[in-house]
């Protein structure tokens, strides 16, 4: 009872056509198959430019390294009002 039959089917698909036409489902088969060959080019490309790229090093943070002296910050225009 839950399932659809075949005639359910048929239905469906003859209200699908009526509506959208052969031309438009036919043209929307062609921009999603277009699509699909778009993102397999990018993708190919993707991985050419990958095994192009050298790799870069790995940088590290040395946490026992004494810090880099910085400026001492003055505040030369403000006064206490």
């Amino acid at each position: 009872m839950g399932s659809l039959s075949i005639w359910h089917w048929i239905v469906v698909i003859a209200v699908v056509l009526l509506l959208f036409g052969r031309g438009k489902i036919s043209d929307l088969m062609g921009d999603v198959a277009q699509g699909i060959k778009a993102f397999k080019k990018g993708m190919q490309d993707d991985d050419k430019t990958a095994a192009e790229k050298p790799a870069e090093p790995v940088k590290t943070i040395d946490h026992n390294a004494t810090p880099a002296p910085t400026a001492a910050r003055t505040d030369v225009g403000s006064k206490a009002v």
